[in-house]
């Protein structure tokens, strides 16, 4: 299909204006997105989606509105393609006739990539959203749309999965093959098979499908193998399962190969746990990774959310951020600083709870993007910060001009040495002479080392200041009615979750549940600019007849 732009969005048509107003006398969030902030897209903005040739294209900008609402109603593609075809609301914010049949469902698929954008230039182009406010950041856990799989389970299905991809790509090939055991082995769902108990006889099972799996790739590594089929994501997923867990014997070999063949003897790897790390979790959505956390653990997706909180605004979402569960929070600052610069949105005052602030994200935020990042740093680590009255790193005073510190008991530090560490960077090691510290009647409040003075490990001198700033800040009142305001970015998320079907993956894989997250952030932006219009005001935080008998 091609493109053919049109000049101007039609309007809409008279009898579809006439009836929708008749049926809605009181409004609806259709008609009243259309008629305040017009059709919002237009086909320009889709156009290098298209080649120059072709058959006409069904209008994009139509598809993208058709999106934005499926997200808002939680509806599936052949839903929203039905709804386009009964629903009169929708036609006339479609500017299409009563008797539009509509599009088949199958086009939705690629025009989620730019719905926030466009809505949020909508927004500013209305006087509604400014650059350089006040932002605000938090995540939340996105479950992949895969079964949660035990160790055995994810093997055997994962060879099932290679089985049948190369069953579509080169189906003589692995015919020619595959013995007669694997199709009663691996015909069916591995989850529907009565799996051999806890024992020998499963340790033969596990044994017996990694011997399987080793005889396919390398048959698929060998010559004569398809280029196609070797090439098939769900083999590359394989040989990830396989690297990982299983370990190998080469000059050892078990008896039963077909031909004449036996199959490499293999071993299953030793696994503490489950880890947070980079396993693959289903083959059906090689993204999807574990991870545990505050006591709940699950297997998908985090998604970001960065909304506005200016006051005498809409607060919109300005960026929505998806990666596996297994990214921890602090490697996203950066990324969603500089999303956010590049759209022009860059806040002036970013609000994030502790997960995403260290001095190393103070700094740059400052220096690279103009942004004040407000959140309360991590905590102190050692016992001095557990105990009452004992000397913490924040009791000594530091002197980074003469390279020196003082202790709150007035002794000068004796040794001043700096070293980068590969994780966090640069720091400097302080050393205090064991003659003082052991002479000092403050020494059990300050440090429980035998024969050496007290020792701190501070980071470098902008980190150290940026973070002493931040720390001071949330101990006065002012700072912390800011960082209250954050809190209004949990209604976002909850309003996600509970209105617009986000806890929950759609599709697999990583870039379409990133297209889901920014979908979900547009239709949220799309029904808080209706409310806008109408003054609707906010909900106030519901709170149960029990608890506000007690207040």
């Amino acid at each position: 299909m091609s493109l053919h732009p049109q000049p101007s969005i039609p309007p809409v048509p008279d009898d579809t204006a006439r009836i929708a107003r008749a049926a809605f006398r009181r409004g609806n969030l259709c008609l009243l997105l259309r008629d305040q902030l017009g059709a919002v897209f237009d086909d320009a903005g889709f156009a290098d989606l298209y080649p120059k040739r072709g058959q006409p294209a069904y209008a994009p900008w139509r598809l993208a509105l058709v999106t934005l609402l499926q997200f808002r109603e939680g509806l599936s593609d052949r839903q929203a393609a039905e709804a386009v075809r009964a629903r009169i609301d929708w036609k006339y914010l479609l500017a299409l006739d009563l008797a539009d049949p509509g599009f088949d469902h199958s086009l939705l698929c690629e025009f989620r990539g730019r719905l926030l954008g466009r809505v949020l230039n909508a927004a500013r182009e209305g006087g509604l959203l400014k650059a350089r406010g006040r932002q605000r950041t938090d995540s939340t856990h996105v479950l992949a749309a895969v079964r949660e799989l035990n160790r055995i389970e994810l093997l055997g299905e994962t060879l099932r999965a290679a089985l049948n991809a190369i069953t579509v790509a080169a189906p003589d090939w692995l015919r020619a093959l595959a013995p007669s055991e694997w199709h009663e082995r691996y015909g069916r769902r591995i989850e529907d098979m009565r799996l051999p108990e806890t024992g020998p006889k499963r340790d033969a099972y596990v044994v017996q499908v990694g011997a399987d799996g080793h005889r396919l790739l390398d048959a698929l590594a060998g010559k004569g193998a398809p280029a196609d089929a070797a090439a098939l994501p769900a083999v590359a997923v394989l040989r990830r399962v396989w690297a990982r867990h299983f370990e190998r014997d080469e000059d050892g070999r078990d008896g039963g190969g077909r031909d004449g063949e036996a199959p490499p003897k293999v071993r299953l790897r030793p696994v503490d746990g489950r880890s947070p790390g980079d396993r693959i979790e289903s083959p059906y959505d090689a993204d999807a990774r574990y991870r545990s956390k505050s006591g709940m653990s699950w297997t998908g997706y985090m998604v970001h959310l960065t909304e506005t909180c200016d006051k005498g605004a809409p607060h919109l979402v300005l960026h929505a951020d998806t990666t596996p569960a297994n990214v921890h929070e602090a490697m996203r600052v950066e990324a969603i600083h500089a999303a956010l610069g590049a759209k022009g949105l860059a806040p002036s005052e970013h609000l994030v709870d502790s997960a995403y602030v260290s001095a190393d994200h103070l700094v740059r935020a400052r220096e690279q993007h103009s942004i004040d990042l407000v959140g309360p740093a991590r905590p102190r680590t050692g016992w001095q910060t557990r105990t009452e009255g004992a000397y913490g790193s924040a009791d000594f005073t530091v002197d980074w001009d003469r390279q020196a510190v003082r202790c709150p008991e007035g002794h000068a530090s004796r040794g001043w040495s700096e070293y980068t560490d590969k994780t966090t960077g640069p720091h400097i090691q302080v050393r205090f002479d064991p003659a003082d510290c052991d002479a000092c009647p403050s020494k059990p409040r300050c440090t429980r080392g035998h024969g050496r003075g007290r020792q701190l490990t501070l980071p470098a001198r902008k980190q150290h200041e940026a973070l002493a700033a931040a720390r001071a800040r949330g101990d006065t009142e002012q700072g912390r009615k800011l960082y209250a305001q954050r809190q209004g970015v949990e209604g976002t998320i909850s309003q996600g979750v509970r209105g617009f079907g986000l806890r929950r993956a759609r599709y697999r894989g990583l870039a379409k549940t990133g297209l889901q997250g920014i979908a979900t952030a547009a239709a949220i932006n799309f029904d808080r600019l209706a409310a806008w219009f109408t003054q609707r005001p906010l909900a106030p935080t519901r709170v149960s007849r029990f608890a506000a008998m007690a207040a």
